[in-house]
């Protein structure tokens, strides 16, 4: 009985453990809840404060000051941002991508010092007016509070991964007042499977954050949406255009992103002055536009009404936005990218409203439905998750008939965009940091993982001037079938076969040497050679093992048993966590 129940995994202790997970995961939610709501009031503070907000500025008094203040806010949170990230590692701040990373490589363990800075920073941009999202950092936030709770009572990655995803629930179902929506953004972007063990404290998690959210804090909604008429049928053909369209959209904000990035590393100025650069110009153009200013909440709701804005002034705070938070992210400033493709989809959406009700003459009661629309398919390819986009409409608004109108733009932006630029911006930014995520979790695991760690000098070497007699004795004394040319400086030569040295031997005799037997074709691997490379290589040979060469240098061998043996340990360990086995 005792053999079965270890086995299964029944029993009374596999239970409570998986109570204390859930008990956790509740637990998590809270806080994550309520710092993620201190982050939110922080803000709002400090927009008003720092007269970013439309209602701060429309009441100061002294213009003179104003005009001053627009340009001189940003510049000074760029220069303090830029600052404070000169003290992170890699000098940038963390964001949603990385607590994918540390969920998908199975590392979990995000740096709380890193996140505390990450999360300061994107409080003062967004503060300081900066055009960002509060969504990503709070997303972070979440993540690095599941991680600390995680390590703070020592538990394994597994169990990790799933606290940093119940952080992350809970701030999405705090921000949106969407705990569905957190629950299932957790599993779509974060865990990127949906395991039973993980379900129920992502979900504890996500409730907890929504109670205290709504109850507790009483947090409103980002926008409200009123009665609305049903859309025509025909309207339903113009939705899915605009999904067409926002994939397009979308792909061209990820890549203006991206794009002013790779510049700014080529700018002859320091990387910490990059923020402040940007601020003086987001300043300089927020005196005609200052819509542009912050996560642009005021913008988003009235572009949700009909005749709020002309077609003209859709169109160009809509391109403007897109330069202004391709101009700060890429330069540095920390925070995320949800909030502004928000209201960049919204505005979208509501640009193809007005043409088409100026084109067509028919009434405008549909109006909202291609805001929503223009929102869903903008954001949805942007952040790499189409349901959670879809449960957030349903969640804000209720409206059964409004969330079927964003699912026929969801059904292309989706799918089109990820074809052309890839699944989101997080899993672009990861693979250009090495880590590709296109080809699934496995193909992750093996890429983050370096051959060193399965390095040996469990190996036969010889000298380059061995003989062939020499050679073939020492190989099946040692009952190996290759061996490894090293010099007394332990620079590499070559791989020699057994095979190879019996078939010089017989023909040309003893007196050859054992370098005249090299295998020029036998690949070399080094250091920092990723499995899934190594991988690659050992299609191609047949052997043992490959040389691990460093500048020249033998290191030791990998063993193609070892790399077969990493394979299906890494497949063992996500198959047990992705069917509820821990």
């Amino acid at each position: 009985m005792e053999t079965t129940t270890a086995h299964t995994g029944s029993g009374p202790l596999p239970v409570l453990r998986f109570l204390g997970l859930v008990l956790l995961g509740a637990a998590i939610g809270g806080v994550a809840a309520l710092f993620a709501a201190g982050f939110v009031r922080g803000v709002l503070w400090l927009n008003e404060v720092l007269l970013i907000s439309p209602r701060s500025r429309m009441m100061f008094a002294w213009p003179e000051w104003l005009t001053l203040t627009t340009v001189a806010v940003p510049t000074l949170g760029g220069l303090i941002v830029g600052r404070l990230h000169r003290s992170l590692p890699e000098r940038r701040p963390q964001t949603p991508a990385d607590a994918i990373a540390a969920v998908q490589t199975r590392r979990g363990r995000l740096p709380a010092r890193a996140g505390a800075v990450s999360a300061l920073t994107a409080m003062i941009s967004l503060g300081a007016g900066a055009s960002v999202g509060q969504y990503g950092p709070l997303v972070h936030m979440g993540a690095t509070l599941g991680s600390f709770g995680a390590r703070l009572l020592r538990l394994g990655r597994s169990d990790d991964n799933i606290t940093i995803a119940c952080g992350v629930a809970a701030a999405i179902a705090t921000a949106f007042n969407a705990p569905l929506a957190g629950i299932v953004f957790a599993h779509e972007v974060v865990l990127r499977h949906y395991a039973l063990r993980a379900f129920a404290p992502i979900a504890a998690a996500a409730l907890v954050g929504h109670v205290i959210a709504t109850q507790a804090l009483a947090q409103g909604a980002l926008f409200h949406v009123a009665e609305t008429a049903v859309p025509r049928a025909w309207e339903f053909a113009l939705f899915v255009a605009i999904g067409g369209l926002g994939a397009l959209l979308a792909g061209g904000y990820m890549h203006a992103i991206l794009g002013v990035g790779r510049l700014a590393r080529r700018l002859p100025l320091r990387p910490d002055l990059h923020p402040a650069l940007a601020g003086a110009l987001l300043g300089m153009v927020a005196l005609w536009v200052p819509d542009i200013l912050g996560m642009g909440q005021e913008t988003l709701r009235f572009a949700t009404i009909a005749g709020a804005f002309g077609s003209g002034e859709l169109l160009l705070v809509l391109g403007l936005k897109v330069a202004a938070t391709a101009l700060c992210l890429g330069m540095g400033f920390s925070g995320g990218v949800f909030s502004p493709a928000l209201v960049i989809g919204t505005l979208f959406g509501a640009l193809c409203g007005t043409l088409v009700a100026s084109l067509t003459g028919v009434s405008q009661e549909s109006f909202v439905f291609y805001a929503v629309c223009g929102m869903v398919a903008v954001t949805a390819p942007v952040i790499g998750a189409p349901l959670t986009s879809l449960l957030i409409v349903f969640e804000l608004t209720g409206n059964y008939a409004l969330t079927t109108a964003a699912l026929a733009s969801v059904t292309l932006a989706s799918p089109i965009a990820a074809q052309l630029f890839g699944r989101s911006l997080f899993d672009i930014q990861l693979r250009d940091r090495g880590l590709d995520l296109s080809s699934g979790r496995g193909q992750a695991l093996l890429m983050d993982t370096r051959v060193i760690d399965y390095l040996t000098r469990e190996c036969v070497t010889l000298s380059p001037d061995a003989s062939l007699d020499e050679a073939i004795a020492t190989l099946a004394r040692e009952r190996h079938a290759e061996a490894y040319l090293v010099d007394t400086q332990e620079r590499f030569h070559g791989c020699v076969t057994l095979a190879e040295l019996e078939a010089a031997r017989q023909e040309a005799g003893p007196l050859r040497r054992a370098r005249e037997c090299i295998d020029a074709e036998r690949p070399t691997l080094r250091s920092d050679t990723t499995l899934w490379a190594a991988m690659a290589l050992l299609e191609e040979v047949t052997g043992e093992a490959l040389a691990v060469v460093d500048e020249g240098i033998f290191r030791g061998v990998v063993y193609e048993v070892h790399i077969a043996h990493a394979y299906l340990h890494q497949s063992d360990a996500l198959r047990r966590e992705e069917h509820g086995h821990g």
